[in-house]
């Protein structure tokens, strides 16, 4: 198993390198890079009046030939501005000595700078995460709170009216959008609504550091109630039933016929047997359910409750092409995902200890 988890770790490293190649090639072929998103800014503000040159490192001659508009080209600025940018955004390297400078960095989360916010990208990642793996984590909790023993009380009562019944509301949660549903928590729960009990934004107050150790617990849950119950509230419906299905798989098997006729009880078969074999492939999900709200659903979560999350971050960074906190986001979120899948093979182990990866000898 030792052997096994070793291999997984270090095959980590090859798989990264991969998909930053695939997005870096992707990239390259992308239409409207940065150099055109200022292009496109400075050829409608001649006056340099933007907020990328107030912060930018052009020289005072590049300024200066933009403010006299001379010599212009295609874009209608100056060449010499143009050769600027690209000596600024580091396109005037080819494309394979940027990718290995990147792989260079990336070994040492070196991120570099963003280009257009001003700051480095490890402090931008730094101060969004936690409010990522706030929601990703304690969603993906709740959601497996919810969805094993629900998933098992559906399969031992299959094809009752509890069944029946839950499975109607189930789908009709799983049936209203993500985004909808927080939009309405919002205007129902939120301040400002009809019974202002929750926050409308931010993970925590401005006067947190100021409140007490429960007091800090407290606001923290506050803030978070509602956005982490937009995404669990159609989270468990896939969930739920992949549990259910496992389960009455695994009732319809020989032995638990076997064990019924020695004389063990249900809670007997079903945690003493039932339960490890039912729990691999739920146990398999739990990478991709992580990712899945890290990804996508947390992207409009964070919107609707001004959450400024990974998600968010990487999603404005794609409208202004800001290149290297795209490629940090994406490293970020495939070196969690990769670490989690790890994660949930050692898992395998400790819920059925009959797996044993060692006698895997061809791939991984």
């Amino acid at each position: 198993m030792l052997i096994y988890i070793c291999k997984r770790f270090f095959l980590i490293f090859p798989t990264l390198i991969g998909i930053l190649l695939i997005n870096f090639i992707i990239i390259q072929f992308a239409p409207g890079g940065p150099i055109n998103q200022v292009l496109s800014e400075l050829k409608h503000n001649s006056s340099a009046s933007t907020s990328f040159l107030d912060s930018s490192s052009l020289d005072m001659s590049a300024n200066n030939k933009l403010d006299n508009n001379q010599n212009i080209n295609s874009y209608g600025l100056d060449a010499e501005i143009i050769e600027e940018l690209e000596i600024r955004f580091g396109f005037d390297k080819p494309a394979h000595e940027r990718f290995f400078m990147m792989l260079k960095q990336y070994l040492f989360f070196d991120f570099g700078e963003s280009f257009f916010k001003g700051q480095k990208v490890s402090e931008l990642i730094i101060e969004r995460l936690p409010i990522s793996i706030s929601l990703g984590l304690w969603s993906t909790i709740i959601i497996y709170i919810i969805s094993i023993p629900l998933g098992i009380r559906k399969a031992v009562t299959d094809g009752s009216k509890f069944d029946l019944y839950s499975s109607l509301v189930i789908f009709t949660f799983y049936s209203i959008p993500a985004f909808l549903f927080a939009i309405f928590l919002i205007v129902i729960f939120a301040k400002g609504g009809y019974f202002p009990i929750f926050p409308l934004s931010g993970i925590v107050s401005e006067n947190f550091s100021e409140l007490s150790f429960f007091g800090k617990i407290l606001d923290y849950v506050k803030h978070l109630f509602l956005p982490t119950l937009a995404l669990i509230i159609g989270g468990f419906a896939s969930l739920t039933m992949l549990t259910k299905n496992c389960f009455i798989d695994e009732l319809s098997k020989q032995y638990v016929v076997t064990a019924k006729a020695k004389g063990l009880n249900q809670k007997q078969i079903l945690y003493g047997h039932v339960f490890r074999n039912s729990m691999i492939l739920v146990i398999s999900s739990l990478p991709e359910t992580l990712i899945k709200i890290l990804f996508t659903s947390s992207l409009l979560i964070e919107i609707v409750f001004s959450l400024d999350g990974l998600g968010l971050l990487g999603f404005d960074s794609a409208l202004t092409r800001d290149y290297p906190v795209i490629f940090a986001t994406v490293y970020i979120y495939s070196l969690i995902g990769l670490v989690f899948n790890l994660i949930s093979d050692i898992l395998y182990v400790l819920i059925d200890p009959r797996i044993n990866f060692s006698d895997i000898k061809n791939g991984f």
